[in-house]
């Protein structure tokens, strides 16, 4: 059986797409979890695009040692310099190296000949193995290509040492059945393929994504570029549970399987879900919350006799377990340690010491602590921003015929500073008195409220993401979380940590410059 490489660029391009920006930290949690789902290769980023993501990069791929770590480079000296510099501490580093070859990209976008492409192609590798022996070499736009004109540039590259073609699908614009015809006729144009290991990076603008990627390993592919949840640039890239789990159900079709970790998909979705506060819809395969639901009376009385009447995998697989063991306001540190290390996470005695004190809090608010609600403790307290800014206390008053008040406190550098906000109702009225105790123009882009579990007592993870648009004229977004049993309590925990982490952010930045 022939076995596919998985290449995660979720730290790529699925970063660069709206509302899915992480922060260096956010990123190397990240990076961890896709070294333990089994990726084979994980792009860290665009090492020259800036410091920022330089240094990302940099600490992904001294921090990494199960997966080969890329970089992402243009055909340009500076970023290629860029990109190996950043992965050269890797135990295993690759320089992503791309040029695009469509004739309109050539004509509109790069406005140079077809030959002079083929030149930067070809440059771009010999400098890119100068500094590592793992180069990929990419097609920009290949499915709207001449197959002659790719099979010559391929062809070229390989010969100066790129070890992988990735002949990307990316605007999303082939089929099926289409893309493996066009595979088959390029190999056949170019023999000397057969001495790299062909991959795919296929978007999903028509929804075509998986299908695409699947239908490529009929053609030979031996590597698939993919994102965790599909995130990705427009509509998104091909999602790598989706793939991963046709090719594990389907082995009678595809004849190939992954080295990936299934059991940890739906840690790896939830905690990138976590991160990015971008959810997935409920129907999503594989990682949606009604994936594995049965409501239809007729499918649950099948289930029920033998879950292979409606369920083609099982939950088990993808890490969803029935265990969920119960802890509650007299269990002890050790004991939320133990569960915390059962269900995959690490975390040292630091952010245990975190985690602990957020734990026995909100124990002392509900009867039973689940699961759920200690990974929802583990993801938020183990990627932390220093406190510029801390909730002391809060009150709020609302109702149907009054205007809803809330007073809130900070601390800041050890002051305590208090201010009243009203608004359409509490949590509104929060955020005006934050927007006055910080005294900035800062904008709520956008803010979402959810049970992490079941009940009255369930904790509510709120979401905030905070736009800066006076910042050097170029606008900042940071995201920010908060847990609680109290809404409001979780809102202004949210909007308090989306607030430190633009100032961190800003601090950054500033410093750099």
């Amino acid at each position: 059986m022939k076995t596919i490489r998985i290449f995660d660029t979720t730290l790529r391009d699925g970063e660069q797409s709206p509302g899915c920006s992480m922060n260096a930290r956010e990123k190397l949690e990240m990076a961890k979890q896709l070294e333990k789902l089994g990726v084979d290769i994980m792009e860290a980023g665009f090492a020259a695009s800036s410091p920022g993501d330089f240094n990302s990069v940099k600490s992904i791929a001294d921090t990494i040692k199960d997966s080969t770590v890329a970089s992402l480079a243009r055909a340009v000296p500076a970023d290629i310099e860029k990109a190996g510099e950043a992965v050269k501490g890797a135990v295993s580093p690759r320089i992503h190296t791309f040029i695009a070859t469509s004739p309109i990209h050539m004509k509109y976008k790069l406005m140079m000949e077809p030959d002079a492409v083929i030149e930067s192609a070809v440059n771009a590798v010999k400098l890119s193995k100068k500094y590592v022996s793992d180069v990929e070499f990419s097609a920009e736009d290949a499915t709207r290509s001449d197959t002659d004109f790719l099979a010559k540039i391929v062809d070229a590259v390989i010969k100066a040492g790129a070890t992988t073609i990735n002949l990307p699908d990316t605007v999303g614009y082939t089929t099926p059945e289409e893309f493996t015809r066009f595979l088959l006729e390029v190999r056949e144009k170019c023999p000397a393929l057969d001495d790299a290991i062909l991959s795919v990076h296929c978007h999903n603008d028509l929804g075509l994504g998986v299908a695409n990627s699947l239908s490529s390993i009929a053609a030979g592919a031996g590597q698939i570029e993919c994102t965790i949840n599909g995130i990705g640039e427009r509509a998104g890239n091909a999602a790598l549970e989706e793939i991963v789990m046709a090719m594990k159900t389907r082995k009678d079709l595809y004849d190939a399987d992954t080295r990936i970790v299934t059991k940890e998909i739906m840690r790896t979705s939830q905690m990138l879900t976590r991160i990015t506060g971008v959810k997935v819809q409920p129907n999503k395969a594989i990682v949606g919350e009604n994936a594995f639901a049965h409501e239809a009376g007729i499918h649950q009385d099948g289930v029920l006799k033998n879950k292979q009447t409606y369920e083609i995998m099982t939950p088990e697989s993808i890490g969803i377990t029935e265990k969920n063991l119960v802890l509650g306001k007299h269990s002890g540190r050790a004991a939320l340690k133990a569960r915390i290390e059962e269900l995959g996470y690490e975390i040292s005695e630091e952010e245990l010491s975190v985690a602990f004190e957020k734990f026995k809090n909100i124990a002392d608010k509900k009867k039973e602590v689940y699961d759920s609600d200690i990974e929802a403790i583990v993801t938020k307290e183990t990627v932390q921003v220093p406190k510029t800014y801390e909730l002391v206390r809060f009150v709020s008053n609302s109702g149907n015929t009054i205007t809803a008040t809330t007073i809130v406190c900070l601390k800041i550098d050890g002051e305590e500073i208090e201010e009243v906000g009203v608004g359409d109702g509490p949590i509104d009225a929060a955020f005006d008195a934050m927007s006055k105790i910080v005294g900035r123009k800062l904008e709520l882009e956008d803010y979402s409220l959810r049970s992490v579990t079941e009940g009255e007592d369930a904790l509510g993870d709120a979401t905030v993401i905070l736009r800066d648009p006076a910042y050097r004229k170029k606008t900042m977004r940071t995201k920010g979380r908060g847990l609680s049993t109290d809404v409001i309590e979780s809102s202004l925990t949210a909007y308090i940590n989306a607030l430190n982490k633009l100032i961190y952010e800003e601090k950054i930045n500033e410093e750099r410059n």
